[in-house]
């Protein structure tokens, strides 16, 4: 498992699942259901009204496959990759 903080682009359905995900120049295709994460509010004394969080398995064209942890930073919209779980 490997522990980052880092922006990933992550396209969703219309209903904000995620579709695939581009890291490290890599496109992964999501190829299970993805479990929606509970906001992690343990470093936090003010919590933002939102951390839209996702946990999936996407592949690679090659077929590697890796499981993600991304959220949705609600006040920038940008995607943060939390884990990648090989």
């Amino acid at each position: 498992m490997a522990s980052t903080v880092q922006e990933v682009a992550v396209w969703t359905t219309p209903r904000g699942v995620p579709q695939r995900v581009v890291w490290n120049g890599t496109r992964y295709r999501v190829t299970d259901t993805p479990t929606r994460l509970e906001p992690d509010y343990s470093a936090l004394t003010h919590p933002p009204p939102s951390l839209d969080g996702w946990r999936f398995q996407g592949s690679d064209d090659t077929g590697a496959t890796l499981v993600f942890d991304v959220r949705l930073d609600a006040e920038s919209r940008v995607w943060r990759l939390i884990r990648v779980y090989e």
